[in-house]
């Protein structure tokens, strides 16, 4: 028996019905295809664009400075106290009270001018004493020589030894010896006598007075201080990172505080030569004119020493960096690449150091270098005018 299958009519054959099918399939395939190539491709984009991003943030914007061999010295200021170019106590020599004083302080004296006087009258006896001690050897001895011319007369007659001859040109010898001697005493007293007047052993100015009328004196007590004002001296101790820096017969510019606007110009006298264990420091002397008078002994200046340049290169203080192995430097090659170099610092100048080792000149260093630098960290230069705060990473 057999059975028709009768399509409705009007419908599209079975044969272009899978056609169709199989072309909406495949055209859904293709665009899903398109559409996840599309994805990827995008992904990637996005993935490079962030790689991108990302490598620009790293990047660091900084301020630089090329080292440079010092050219110049250094200026160092050093306290120090003026001092008399001679000072010293005028002190007497002779016992007894002061009767007067024809100086006082303030005033200007000459070699040779009167001081102060002084009564002895203790000095005054023992010269008298001496005096007379002088004429009794002298008696003695004009008749220890009358004795031994009568003495060597009886001898020639053979009425006297020889021994007893000796003993009176014995006690004639002697009684020249003591008369010697009282001439050589009444000779002192009469020095001692002069030291009565007391008088200035150089050209100064009398700065300061211990004693008045009729104190009692003792010997070797100072009565005045006696100081030569022009020129002037002072001392400073130069420390050791300068020493030999600092040379006999250059300038030096001393300021006092209270003189505002002079400075007085010296120079370097001489120097100690050697360091001081204690303080590693050097003496150091310095003279200056003072014909005018306006710089006083004891007043507190500064010195400024023009040092000696070094030739060695100097940094500024913030291109330091601090890190556990020590003092570094960020080194920039050619290409931005950092590089930190260990170096050995010299003296300090306050806003720049003086680098003994490990720079050799003409690199390029980072200035305030940020705590997350490291060696091949990429930066790049920019103006001052664009780094606010030099190593400081640029916002993405």
């Amino acid at each position: 028996m057999t059975e028709d299958t009768t399509l409705p009519a009007g419908g599209p054959p079975p044969r272009q019905v899978q056609r169709w099918t199989r072309i909406v399939t495949a055209t859904l395939l293709v665009l899903l295809a398109l559409g996840a190539a599309r994805t990827l491709v995008s992904r990637n984009s996005n993935a490079k664009a962030l790689d991108k991003i990302a490598a620009d943030s790293s990047v660091q914007y900084v301020r630089t400075t090329t080292v440079r061999a010092a050219g110049t010295g250094q200026n160092l200021s050093l306290p120090g106290t003026l001092q008399g170019f001679v000072q010293a106590p005028v002190s007497a020599r002779a016992g007894g009270y002061l009767r007067r004083w024809t100086k006082d302080i303030g005033s200007r004296v000459e070699q040779g001018d009167l001081l102060a006087e002084i009564e002895t009258p203790e000095l005054d006896q023992q010269l008298s004493q001496a005096v007379a001690a002088r004429n009794q050897a002298a008696a003695s001895l004009e008749l220890a020589r009358t004795t031994v011319e009568r003495w060597e007369a009886l001898r020639q007659r053979d009425a006297v030894s020889q021994q007893e001859l000796e003993e009176r040109r014995s006690a004639f010898t002697q009684s020249k010896a003591n008369l010697a001697g009282a001439d050589a005493n009444v000779e002192r007293l009469k020095q001692l006598g002069g030291f009565k007047r007391v008088v200035a052993p150089f050209a100064g100015v009398i700065t300061k007075r211990n004693v008045d009328i009729g104190d009692l004196i003792d010997s070797n007590r100072p009565l005045f201080l006696l100081s030569q004002t022009d020129p002037l001296r002072v001392y400073v101790n130069v420390p050791q990172a300068y020493a030999h820096l600092v040379k006999p017969g250059q300038k030096a510019t001393v300021v006092q505080a209270e003189l505002r606007g002079r400075n007085f110009t010296g120079q370097v006298a001489r120097t100690a030569g050697s360091i001081d264990t204690a303080s590693r420091t050097m003496q150091v002397e310095v003279a200056i004119p003072n014909k005018d008078g306006a710089l006083l002994p004891g007043a507190f200046v500064q010195v400024q020493l023009a040092a000696a340049a070094s030739g060695t290169p100097t940094i500024p203080a913030n291109a330091l960096l601090m890190r556990g192995q020590g003092v570094l430097v960020a080194r920039v090659d050619a290409v931005g690449t950092v590089q930190l170099v260990p170096v050995r610092l010299g003296r300090n100048f306050g806003d720049a150091v003086e680098v003994l080792d490990g720079l050799s000149g003409n690199e390029t260093l980072v200035l305030n270098p940020s705590d997350s630098l490291a060696a091949g960290d990429k930066v790049q230069v920019v103006a001052d005018a664009r780094a606010s705060v030099a190593s400081a990473p640029k916002a993405p």
